[in-house]
Protein backbone atom coordinates (compact mmCIF):
# COMPACT_ATOMS: atom_id res chain seq x y z
CA UNK A 1 0.00 0.00 0.00
CA UNK A 2 2.83 2.34 0.78
CA UNK A 3 4.33 1.87 -2.65
CA UNK A 4 0.96 2.37 -4.30
CA UNK A 5 0.47 5.62 -2.41
CA UNK A 6 3.91 6.85 -3.37
CA UNK A 7 3.27 6.08 -7.02
CA UNK A 8 -0.07 7.82 -6.87
CA UNK A 9 1.47 10.89 -5.30
CA UNK A 10 3.93 11.12 -8.15
CA UNK A 11 1.06 11.54 -10.57
CA UNK A 12 -0.85 14.11 -8.51
CA UNK A 13 1.58 17.07 -8.38
CA UNK A 14 0.98 19.70 -11.03
CA UNK A 15 3.47 18.97 -13.81
CA UNK A 16 5.13 21.39 -16.17
CA UNK A 17 3.62 21.93 -19.66
CA UNK A 18 6.10 19.51 -21.26
CA UNK A 19 5.16 16.38 -19.29
CA UNK A 20 1.49 17.28 -19.60
CA UNK A 21 1.59 17.23 -23.39
CA UNK A 22 1.27 13.48 -23.97
CA UNK A 23 -1.93 13.47 -21.91
CA UNK A 24 -3.69 16.23 -23.75
CA UNK A 25 -3.00 15.04 -27.26
CA UNK A 26 -5.75 13.03 -28.89
CA UNK A 27 -5.48 9.79 -26.96
CA UNK A 28 -7.68 7.01 -25.61
CA UNK A 29 -7.05 4.56 -22.75
CA UNK A 30 -4.96 1.55 -23.64
CA UNK A 31 -7.83 -0.65 -22.42
CA UNK A 32 -9.95 0.57 -25.36
CA UNK A 33 -10.18 -1.43 -28.57
CA UNK A 34 -9.24 1.71 -30.56
CA UNK A 35 -5.48 1.74 -29.92
CA UNK A 36 -2.80 3.75 -31.79
CA UNK A 37 -1.68 0.67 -33.75
CA UNK A 38 -5.23 -0.01 -34.83
CA UNK A 39 -5.61 3.63 -35.83
CA UNK A 40 -2.51 3.24 -38.02
CA UNK A 41 -3.87 0.00 -39.50
CA UNK A 42 -7.23 1.69 -40.19
CA UNK A 43 -5.59 4.62 -42.00
CA UNK A 44 -3.29 2.29 -43.95
CA UNK A 45 -6.25 0.28 -45.28
CA UNK A 46 -8.06 3.50 -46.27
CA UNK A 47 -4.92 4.83 -47.99
CA UNK A 48 -4.49 1.50 -49.76
CA UNK A 49 -8.07 1.70 -51.09
CA UNK A 50 -7.45 5.26 -52.31
CA UNK A 51 -4.53 4.13 -54.43
CA UNK A 52 -6.21 0.90 -55.52
CA UNK A 53 -8.80 3.18 -57.10
CA UNK A 54 -6.07 5.21 -58.84
CA UNK A 55 -4.46 2.05 -60.15
CA UNK A 56 -7.80 0.65 -61.28
CA UNK A 57 -8.74 3.69 -63.36
CA UNK A 58 -5.28 3.73 -64.90
CA UNK A 59 -5.12 0.03 -65.74
CA UNK A 60 -5.55 -1.18 -69.28
CA UNK A 61 -8.12 -3.69 -68.06
CA UNK A 62 -10.41 -0.93 -66.79
CA UNK A 63 -9.83 1.65 -69.51
CA UNK A 64 -9.89 -0.91 -72.32
CA UNK A 65 -9.65 0.15 -75.94
CA UNK A 66 -11.68 2.09 -78.49
CA UNK A 67 -13.63 0.33 -81.22
CA UNK A 68 -11.91 0.14 -84.62
CA UNK A 69 -13.04 -0.24 -88.19
CA UNK A 70 -11.07 -1.65 -91.12
CA UNK A 71 -11.10 -0.52 -94.75
CA UNK A 72 -13.52 -3.34 -95.56
CA UNK A 73 -16.04 -1.70 -93.20
CA UNK A 74 -15.80 -4.47 -90.62
CA UNK A 75 -15.85 -2.92 -87.16
CA UNK A 76 -14.90 -4.38 -83.80
CA UNK A 77 -16.49 -3.10 -80.60
CA UNK A 78 -14.25 -1.51 -78.01
CA UNK A 79 -13.80 -2.59 -74.42
CA UNK A 80 -13.75 -0.98 -71.00
CA UNK A 81 -14.56 2.67 -70.36
CA UNK A 82 -12.89 3.85 -73.54
CA UNK A 83 -14.86 1.42 -75.70
CA UNK A 84 -18.24 1.95 -73.98
CA UNK A 85 -18.06 5.74 -74.20
CA UNK A 86 -16.06 5.84 -77.47
CA UNK A 87 -13.34 8.03 -75.91
CA UNK A 88 -10.31 9.29 -77.77
CA UNK A 89 -6.90 8.99 -76.12
CA UNK A 90 -7.04 12.53 -74.74
CA UNK A 91 -10.40 11.94 -73.05
CA UNK A 92 -9.20 8.58 -71.77
CA UNK A 93 -6.14 10.26 -70.29
CA UNK A 94 -8.29 12.93 -68.62
CA UNK A 95 -10.12 10.25 -66.62
CA UNK A 96 -6.87 9.14 -64.98
CA UNK A 97 -6.13 12.65 -63.71
CA UNK A 98 -9.62 14.14 -63.24
CA UNK A 99 -9.58 13.30 -59.53
CA UNK A 100 -6.68 15.75 -59.21
CA UNK A 101 -9.03 18.69 -59.79
CA UNK A 102 -11.15 17.81 -56.77
CA UNK A 103 -8.09 16.95 -54.69
CA UNK A 104 -6.31 20.24 -55.35
CA UNK A 105 -9.40 22.39 -54.77
CA UNK A 106 -10.70 20.60 -51.69
CA UNK A 107 -7.44 19.93 -49.79
CA UNK A 108 -6.96 23.54 -48.53
CA UNK A 109 -10.69 23.75 -47.73
CA UNK A 110 -10.68 20.66 -45.53
CA UNK A 111 -7.46 21.81 -43.86
CA UNK A 112 -9.08 25.16 -43.01
CA UNK A 113 -12.33 23.57 -41.80
CA UNK A 114 -10.31 21.51 -39.30
CA UNK A 115 -10.11 24.65 -37.15
CA UNK A 116 -13.90 24.75 -36.68
CA UNK A 117 -15.05 21.16 -37.33
CA UNK A 118 -13.68 18.07 -35.62
CA UNK A 119 -10.98 16.68 -37.98
CA UNK A 120 -12.03 13.06 -37.39
CA UNK A 121 -15.56 13.94 -38.53
CA UNK A 122 -14.13 15.68 -41.60
CA UNK A 123 -12.43 12.42 -42.58
CA UNK A 124 -15.80 10.70 -42.23
CA UNK A 125 -17.41 13.31 -44.50
CA UNK A 126 -14.63 12.98 -47.07
CA UNK A 127 -14.80 9.18 -47.13
CA UNK A 128 -18.57 9.37 -47.55
CA UNK A 129 -18.12 11.60 -50.61
CA UNK A 130 -15.48 9.17 -51.92
CA UNK A 131 -17.79 6.17 -51.41
CA UNK A 132 -20.72 7.85 -53.17
CA UNK A 133 -18.49 9.12 -56.01
CA UNK A 134 -16.97 5.69 -56.78
CA UNK A 135 -20.45 4.18 -56.67
CA UNK A 136 -21.64 6.76 -59.21
CA UNK A 137 -18.61 6.04 -61.40
CA UNK A 138 -20.08 2.60 -61.93
CA UNK A 139 -23.41 4.13 -62.97
CA UNK A 140 -21.92 6.80 -65.27
CA UNK A 141 -23.34 7.01 -68.79
CA UNK A 142 -20.91 9.24 -70.75
CA UNK A 143 -17.55 11.02 -70.58
CA UNK A 144 -18.81 14.06 -68.67
CA UNK A 145 -20.67 12.08 -66.02
CA UNK A 146 -17.71 9.87 -65.18
CA UNK A 147 -15.34 12.87 -65.27
CA UNK A 148 -17.50 14.66 -62.69
CA UNK A 149 -17.56 11.54 -60.51
CA UNK A 150 -13.76 11.25 -60.72
CA UNK A 151 -13.44 14.88 -59.57
CA UNK A 152 -15.67 14.10 -56.58
CA UNK A 153 -13.43 11.11 -55.77
CA UNK A 154 -10.61 13.65 -55.42
CA UNK A 155 -12.76 15.82 -53.14
CA UNK A 156 -13.40 12.85 -50.87
CA UNK A 157 -9.73 11.89 -50.82
CA UNK A 158 -8.69 15.46 -49.95
CA UNK A 159 -9.94 15.27 -46.36
CA UNK A 160 -8.04 12.07 -45.71
CA UNK A 161 -4.78 13.20 -47.34
CA UNK A 162 -4.75 16.44 -45.31
CA UNK A 163 -5.66 14.99 -41.91
CA UNK A 164 -4.49 11.36 -41.68
CA UNK A 165 -0.76 12.12 -41.35
CA UNK A 166 -1.24 14.59 -38.43
CA UNK A 167 -3.34 11.97 -36.59
CA UNK A 168 -0.61 9.36 -37.11
CA UNK A 169 2.09 11.77 -35.93
CA UNK A 170 0.05 12.56 -32.81
CA UNK A 171 -0.32 8.95 -31.75
CA UNK A 172 2.89 7.27 -32.93
CA UNK A 173 5.45 6.37 -30.22
CA UNK A 174 8.15 9.05 -30.02
CA UNK A 175 11.03 6.78 -31.15
CA UNK A 176 9.01 5.51 -34.16
CA UNK A 177 7.36 8.65 -35.55
CA UNK A 178 8.94 8.47 -39.01
CA UNK A 179 8.60 4.69 -39.20
CA UNK A 180 4.83 4.97 -38.70
CA UNK A 181 4.61 7.64 -41.39
CA UNK A 182 6.69 5.43 -43.70
CA UNK A 183 4.31 2.51 -43.15
CA UNK A 184 1.40 4.79 -44.06
CA UNK A 185 3.07 6.12 -47.23
CA UNK A 186 4.24 2.65 -48.22
CA UNK A 187 0.60 2.02 -49.15
CA UNK A 188 0.99 4.37 -52.14
CA UNK A 189 3.14 2.17 -54.43
CA UNK A 190 1.62 -1.07 -53.14
CA UNK A 191 -1.95 0.23 -53.50
CA UNK A 192 -1.36 1.57 -56.99
CA UNK A 193 0.15 -1.72 -58.14
CA UNK A 194 -2.63 -3.75 -56.50
CA UNK A 195 -5.21 -1.51 -58.19
CA UNK A 196 -3.62 -2.07 -61.57
CA UNK A 197 -3.97 -5.85 -61.20
CA UNK A 198 -7.41 -5.57 -59.56
CA UNK A 199 -8.79 -3.33 -62.31
CA UNK A 200 -7.58 -5.68 -64.99
CA UNK A 201 -8.97 -8.83 -63.36
CA UNK A 202 -12.37 -7.42 -62.39
CA UNK A 203 -12.71 -5.52 -65.67
CA UNK A 204 -11.98 -8.56 -67.81
CA UNK A 205 -14.22 -10.96 -65.87
CA UNK A 206 -17.17 -8.85 -64.73
CA UNK A 207 -16.87 -5.44 -66.44
CA UNK A 208 -15.28 -2.15 -65.45
CA UNK A 209 -18.37 -0.92 -63.57
CA UNK A 210 -18.00 -3.68 -60.98
CA UNK A 211 -14.48 -2.50 -60.18
CA UNK A 212 -15.90 0.81 -58.89
CA UNK A 213 -18.88 -0.78 -57.12
CA UNK A 214 -16.62 -3.16 -55.16
CA UNK A 215 -14.35 -0.26 -54.17
CA UNK A 216 -17.35 1.68 -52.90
CA UNK A 217 -18.55 -1.31 -50.90
CA UNK A 218 -15.12 -1.82 -49.33
CA UNK A 219 -14.84 1.84 -48.28
CA UNK A 220 -18.40 2.08 -46.88
CA UNK A 221 -17.61 0.69 -43.38
CA UNK A 222 -14.76 3.18 -42.95
CA UNK A 223 -16.97 6.08 -44.04
CA UNK A 224 -19.66 5.03 -41.54
CA UNK A 225 -17.12 4.62 -38.75
CA UNK A 226 -16.12 8.26 -39.17
CA UNK A 227 -19.56 9.27 -37.89
CA UNK A 228 -20.36 6.57 -35.33
CA UNK A 229 -16.99 6.27 -33.59
CA UNK A 230 -16.28 8.78 -30.85
CA UNK A 231 -14.16 11.39 -32.64
CA UNK A 232 -10.49 12.00 -32.00
CA UNK A 233 -9.10 15.50 -31.64
CA UNK A 234 -5.92 16.69 -33.32
CA UNK A 235 -3.19 18.33 -31.28
CA UNK A 236 -3.43 22.11 -31.50
CA UNK A 237 -7.16 22.27 -32.30
CA UNK A 238 -10.06 23.26 -30.05
CA UNK A 239 -13.51 22.05 -31.13
CA UNK A 240 -15.98 24.64 -32.28
CA UNK A 241 -18.24 23.78 -29.35
CA UNK A 242 -15.66 25.05 -26.87
CA UNK A 243 -15.29 28.32 -28.73
CA UNK A 244 -18.98 29.17 -28.72
CA UNK A 245 -19.86 31.89 -26.32
CA UNK A 246 -23.30 33.04 -25.10
CA UNK A 247 -25.70 34.02 -27.81
CA UNK A 248 -25.66 37.73 -28.59
CA UNK A 249 -28.48 39.74 -27.11
CA UNK A 250 -28.21 42.69 -29.46
CA UNK A 251 -31.51 41.96 -31.19
CA UNK A 252 -33.47 41.84 -27.94
CA UNK A 253 -31.84 45.04 -26.74
CA UNK A 254 -32.80 46.88 -29.94
CA UNK A 255 -36.42 45.70 -29.68
CA UNK A 256 -36.65 46.79 -26.01
CA UNK A 257 -35.33 50.25 -26.79
CA UNK A 258 -37.78 50.68 -29.66
CA UNK A 259 -40.65 49.48 -27.51
CA UNK A 260 -39.75 51.95 -24.79
CA UNK A 261 -39.49 54.86 -27.22
CA UNK A 262 -42.73 54.07 -29.08
CA UNK A 263 -44.89 53.49 -26.01
CA UNK A 264 -47.17 50.67 -24.99
CA UNK A 265 -49.81 51.44 -27.64
CA UNK A 266 -47.58 50.40 -30.58
CA UNK A 267 -49.20 47.59 -32.57
CA UNK A 268 -47.80 44.15 -31.85
CA UNK A 269 -47.48 43.39 -35.59
CA UNK A 270 -45.09 46.31 -36.05
CA UNK A 271 -42.98 45.11 -33.12
CA UNK A 272 -42.83 41.61 -34.56
CA UNK A 273 -41.88 42.96 -37.98
CA UNK A 274 -39.07 45.05 -36.53
CA UNK A 275 -37.87 42.08 -34.50
CA UNK A 276 -37.79 39.84 -37.59
CA UNK A 277 -35.95 42.44 -39.65
CA UNK A 278 -33.33 42.98 -36.97
CA UNK A 279 -32.93 39.23 -36.43
CA UNK A 280 -32.49 38.63 -40.16
CA UNK A 281 -30.01 41.48 -40.44
CA UNK A 282 -28.07 40.18 -37.45
CA UNK A 283 -27.88 36.61 -38.81
CA UNK A 284 -26.65 37.85 -42.20
CA UNK A 285 -24.11 40.10 -40.53
CA UNK A 286 -22.95 37.25 -38.31
CA UNK A 287 -22.56 34.86 -41.28
CA UNK A 288 -20.61 37.45 -43.26
CA UNK A 289 -18.37 38.09 -40.26
CA UNK A 290 -17.68 34.37 -39.81
CA UNK A 291 -16.80 33.96 -43.49
CA UNK A 292 -14.48 36.96 -43.36
CA UNK A 293 -12.83 35.66 -40.21
CA UNK A 294 -12.24 32.21 -41.72
CA UNK A 295 -10.86 33.68 -44.92
CA UNK A 296 -8.55 36.08 -43.08
CA UNK A 297 -7.40 33.20 -40.84
CA UNK A 298 -6.66 31.12 -43.94
CA UNK A 299 -4.60 33.95 -45.44
CA UNK A 300 -2.77 34.37 -42.15
CA UNK A 301 -1.97 30.65 -42.01
CA UNK A 302 -0.81 30.66 -45.65
CA UNK A 303 1.47 33.60 -44.91
CA UNK A 304 2.94 31.69 -41.95
CA UNK A 305 3.69 28.71 -44.21
CA UNK A 306 5.25 30.79 -46.97
CA UNK A 307 7.46 32.64 -44.47
CA UNK A 308 8.69 29.37 -42.93
CA UNK A 309 12.01 28.78 -44.70
CA UNK A 310 12.26 25.16 -43.54
CA UNK A 311 8.82 24.33 -44.93
CA UNK A 312 9.41 26.15 -48.23
CA UNK A 313 12.80 24.49 -48.84
CA UNK A 314 11.35 21.09 -48.01
CA UNK A 315 8.40 21.50 -50.40
CA UNK A 316 10.54 22.90 -53.25
CA UNK A 317 12.83 19.88 -52.97
CA UNK A 318 9.77 17.64 -52.90
CA UNK A 319 8.43 19.28 -56.09
CA UNK A 320 11.69 18.60 -57.96
CA UNK A 321 11.70 15.03 -56.66
CA UNK A 322 8.07 14.41 -57.65
CA UNK A 323 8.69 15.91 -61.09
CA UNK A 324 11.11 13.05 -61.81
CA UNK A 325 9.09 10.28 -60.14
CA UNK A 326 5.92 11.29 -62.01
CA UNK A 327 7.69 11.21 -65.38
CA UNK A 328 9.37 7.91 -64.51
CA UNK A 329 6.01 6.28 -63.79
CA UNK A 330 4.54 7.49 -67.10
CA UNK A 331 7.47 7.34 -69.54
CA UNK A 332 9.73 4.77 -67.86
CA UNK A 333 8.38 1.66 -69.65
CA UNK A 334 8.45 3.36 -73.03
CA UNK A 335 12.00 4.61 -72.49
CA UNK A 336 13.10 1.13 -71.38
CA UNK A 337 11.50 -0.44 -74.42
CA UNK A 338 13.17 1.97 -76.84
CA UNK A 339 16.62 1.99 -75.19
CA UNK A 340 16.96 -1.67 -74.16
CA UNK A 341 14.23 -3.31 -76.29
CA UNK A 342 12.54 -4.83 -73.23
CA UNK A 343 9.80 -7.27 -74.15
CA UNK A 344 7.71 -6.56 -71.03
CA UNK A 345 8.90 -3.08 -70.10
CA UNK A 346 5.69 -2.13 -68.24
CA UNK A 347 5.81 -5.30 -66.12
CA UNK A 348 9.53 -4.86 -65.36
CA UNK A 349 9.25 -1.20 -64.40
CA UNK A 350 6.09 -1.90 -62.41
CA UNK A 351 7.77 -4.69 -60.48
CA UNK A 352 10.83 -2.58 -59.70
CA UNK A 353 8.64 0.30 -58.52
CA UNK A 354 6.54 -1.93 -56.24
CA UNK A 355 9.46 -3.67 -54.54
CA UNK A 356 11.70 -0.61 -54.27
CA UNK A 357 8.79 1.59 -53.25
CA UNK A 358 7.77 -0.61 -50.34
CA UNK A 359 11.28 -1.53 -49.13
CA UNK A 360 12.75 1.93 -49.69
CA UNK A 361 9.90 3.81 -48.01
CA UNK A 362 9.95 1.61 -44.91
CA UNK A 363 13.75 1.69 -44.70
CA UNK A 364 13.87 5.49 -44.88
CA UNK A 365 11.46 5.83 -41.97
CA UNK A 366 13.25 3.34 -39.74
CA UNK A 367 16.68 4.82 -40.54
CA UNK A 368 15.61 8.35 -39.57
CA UNK A 369 14.19 7.06 -36.28
CA UNK A 370 17.47 5.21 -35.66
CA UNK A 371 19.43 8.41 -36.38
CA UNK A 372 17.14 10.35 -33.97
CA UNK A 373 14.20 11.90 -35.80
CA UNK A 374 15.14 15.58 -35.86
CA UNK A 375 14.51 18.03 -38.70
CA UNK A 376 18.23 18.45 -39.34
CA UNK A 377 18.74 14.68 -39.57
CA UNK A 378 15.72 14.42 -41.87
CA UNK A 379 17.33 16.88 -44.31
CA UNK A 380 20.63 14.99 -44.09
CA UNK A 381 18.86 11.75 -44.98
CA UNK A 382 16.82 13.40 -47.76
CA UNK A 383 19.81 15.00 -49.45
CA UNK A 384 22.14 12.01 -49.07
CA UNK A 385 19.79 9.26 -50.24
CA UNK A 386 18.46 11.38 -53.13
CA UNK A 387 21.96 12.30 -54.32
CA UNK A 388 23.28 8.72 -54.19
CA UNK A 389 20.05 7.38 -55.68
CA UNK A 390 20.25 9.92 -58.51
CA UNK A 391 23.84 8.85 -59.21
CA UNK A 392 22.79 5.19 -59.51
CA UNK A 393 19.81 6.03 -61.76
CA UNK A 394 21.97 8.31 -63.93
CA UNK A 395 24.62 5.62 -64.25
CA UNK A 396 21.94 3.05 -65.08
CA UNK A 397 20.86 4.91 -68.21
CA UNK A 398 24.52 5.11 -69.34
CA UNK A 399 24.76 1.30 -69.38
CA UNK A 400 24.47 -0.43 -72.72
CA UNK A 401 23.50 -3.72 -71.11
CA UNK A 402 19.88 -4.15 -69.99
CA UNK A 403 20.93 -6.24 -67.00
CA UNK A 404 23.42 -3.61 -65.83
CA UNK A 405 20.70 -1.00 -66.21
CA UNK A 406 18.19 -3.00 -64.16
CA UNK A 407 20.70 -3.63 -61.35
CA UNK A 408 21.75 0.03 -60.98
CA UNK A 409 18.26 1.41 -61.52
CA UNK A 410 16.82 -0.85 -58.81
CA UNK A 411 19.39 0.36 -56.28
CA UNK A 412 18.77 3.96 -57.32
CA UNK A 413 14.98 3.68 -56.90
CA UNK A 414 15.41 1.96 -53.55
CA UNK A 415 17.40 4.96 -52.29
CA UNK A 416 15.14 7.54 -53.91
CA UNK A 417 11.99 6.08 -52.33
CA UNK A 418 13.59 6.31 -48.87
CA UNK A 419 12.58 9.99 -48.84
CA UNK A 420 8.82 9.44 -48.37
CA UNK A 421 8.82 9.20 -44.58
CA UNK A 422 11.39 11.95 -43.82
CA UNK A 423 9.94 14.54 -46.25
CA UNK A 424 6.47 14.26 -44.74
CA UNK A 425 7.94 14.24 -41.24
CA UNK A 426 9.48 17.64 -41.95
CA UNK A 427 6.15 18.96 -43.28
CA UNK A 428 4.47 17.95 -40.04
CA UNK A 429 7.12 19.01 -37.55
CA UNK A 430 8.39 22.34 -38.92
CA UNK A 431 5.00 24.02 -38.34
CA UNK A 432 2.91 24.38 -35.20
CA UNK A 433 0.21 21.71 -34.72
CA UNK A 434 -2.70 23.91 -35.78
CA UNK A 435 -1.04 24.38 -39.20
CA UNK A 436 -0.27 20.72 -39.89
CA UNK A 437 -3.41 19.92 -41.95
CA UNK A 438 -2.85 23.00 -44.11
CA UNK A 439 0.86 22.13 -44.34
CA UNK A 440 0.06 18.65 -45.69
CA UNK A 441 -2.67 19.99 -47.98
CA UNK A 442 -0.50 22.68 -49.57
CA UNK A 443 2.41 20.28 -49.90
CA UNK A 444 0.14 17.88 -51.80
CA UNK A 445 -1.18 20.69 -54.00
CA UNK A 446 2.33 22.00 -54.76
CA UNK A 447 3.96 18.67 -55.67
CA UNK A 448 1.13 17.87 -58.07
CA UNK A 449 0.67 21.28 -59.71
CA UNK A 450 4.39 21.90 -60.18
CA UNK A 451 5.64 18.29 -60.07
CA UNK A 452 4.09 15.17 -61.58
CA UNK A 453 1.20 16.87 -63.46
CA UNK A 454 3.38 18.97 -65.83
CA UNK A 455 6.38 16.60 -65.89
CA UNK A 456 4.93 13.97 -68.25
CA UNK A 457 3.89 16.39 -71.04
CA UNK A 458 7.13 18.41 -70.66
CA UNK A 459 9.26 15.28 -70.96
CA UNK A 460 7.17 14.34 -74.00
CA UNK A 461 7.96 17.72 -75.58
CA UNK A 462 11.66 17.22 -74.79
CA UNK A 463 11.66 13.78 -76.41
CA UNK A 464 9.89 15.11 -79.51
CA UNK A 465 12.58 17.77 -79.76
CA UNK A 466 15.73 15.65 -79.38
CA UNK A 467 14.30 12.25 -80.41
CA UNK A 468 16.67 10.28 -78.17
CA UNK A 469 15.22 8.41 -75.19
CA UNK A 470 18.57 7.86 -73.47
CA UNK A 471 19.40 11.57 -73.52
CA UNK A 472 15.86 12.44 -72.39
CA UNK A 473 16.10 10.00 -69.48
CA UNK A 474 19.50 11.39 -68.43
CA UNK A 475 18.22 14.99 -68.50
CA UNK A 476 15.16 13.99 -66.45
CA UNK A 477 17.25 12.05 -63.90
CA UNK A 478 19.61 15.01 -63.42
CA UNK A 479 16.74 16.93 -61.78
CA UNK A 480 17.09 14.55 -58.83
CA UNK A 481 20.50 16.15 -58.17
CA UNK A 482 18.68 19.49 -57.96
CA UNK A 483 16.26 18.04 -55.40
CA UNK A 484 19.19 16.71 -53.35
CA UNK A 485 20.87 20.14 -53.47
CA UNK A 486 17.72 21.92 -52.30
CA UNK A 487 17.29 19.52 -49.37
CA UNK A 488 21.00 19.94 -48.58
CA UNK A 489 20.31 23.64 -47.94
CA UNK A 490 17.77 22.59 -45.30
CA UNK A 491 20.54 21.12 -43.14
CA UNK A 492 21.92 24.60 -42.48
CA UNK A 493 18.60 26.34 -41.80
CA UNK A 494 17.60 27.11 -38.25
CA UNK A 495 14.94 24.44 -37.74
CA UNK A 496 12.71 24.10 -34.68
CA UNK A 497 10.45 21.14 -33.98
CA UNK A 498 7.12 22.86 -33.25
CA UNK A 499 5.20 19.74 -32.19
CA UNK A 500 4.46 21.15 -28.70
CA UNK A 501 3.99 24.78 -29.67
CA UNK A 502 0.19 24.91 -29.41
CA UNK A 503 0.00 22.86 -26.23
CA UNK A 504 -1.37 25.65 -24.10
CA UNK A 505 -4.45 26.22 -26.27
CA UNK A 506 -5.53 22.92 -27.62
CA UNK A 507 -7.78 21.32 -25.00
CA UNK A 508 -10.77 22.43 -23.02
CA UNK A 509 -13.18 20.69 -20.67
CA UNK A 510 -15.70 20.50 -23.51
CA UNK A 511 -13.15 18.80 -25.73
CA UNK A 512 -12.29 16.19 -23.14
CA UNK A 513 -15.93 15.24 -22.84
CA UNK A 514 -16.52 14.97 -26.60
CA UNK A 515 -13.33 13.45 -27.98
CA UNK A 516 -11.22 10.36 -27.39
CA UNK A 517 -7.69 10.35 -26.03
CA UNK A 518 -5.02 7.95 -27.43
CA UNK A 519 -1.80 6.65 -25.86
CA UNK A 520 -3.04 7.35 -22.32
CA UNK A 521 -2.21 5.11 -19.41
CA UNK A 522 -4.99 3.67 -17.29
CA UNK A 523 -3.89 5.60 -14.22
CA UNK A 524 -3.91 8.83 -16.19
CA UNK A 525 -7.48 8.23 -17.31
CA UNK A 526 -8.66 8.49 -13.70
CA UNK A 527 -6.12 10.61 -11.88
CA UNK A 528 -5.10 13.20 -14.46
CA UNK A 529 -8.52 14.79 -14.96
CA UNK A 530 -8.57 16.94 -11.78
CA UNK A 531 -5.15 18.39 -12.42
CA UNK A 532 -5.99 19.05 -16.05
CA UNK A 533 -9.14 20.89 -15.06
CA UNK A 534 -7.15 23.14 -12.76
CA UNK A 535 -4.61 23.92 -15.43
CA UNK A 536 -7.17 24.88 -18.03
Amino acid sequence: MGMAQDDHCQVKPKPSPEPMEPRISSMIPTSSWFTPKRLLALFCVINLLNYVDRGAIASNGVNGSRGTCTESSSCSSGSGIQGDFNLNNFEDGVLSSAFMVGLLVASPIFASLAKSVNPFRLIGIGLSVWTLATLCCGFSFNFWSISLCRMLVGVGEASFISLAAPFIDDNAPVPQKTAWLAIFYMCIPSGYALGYVYGGLVGSHFGWRYAFWVESLLMLPFAISGFFMKPLQLRGFVPASSEKGPKPEGVEAVVQVMEASNGKDEPLSLKAELRDKNSDHHSKSKSATQINEKFSRFLKDMKALLLDKVYVVNVIGYIAYNFVIGAYSYWGPKAGYNIYHMADADLIFGGITIVCGIVGTLTGGFVLDYMDNTLSNAFKLLSTTTFIGAAFCFGAFLFRSMYGFLALFSIGELLVFATQGPVNYVCLRCVKPSLRPLSMAMSTVAIHIFGDVPSSPLVGVLQDSINNWRTTALILTSILFLAAGIWFIGIFLHSVDRFDEDSGHQVSNVERSSTMPLLQEKTEATSASPSLSQDH
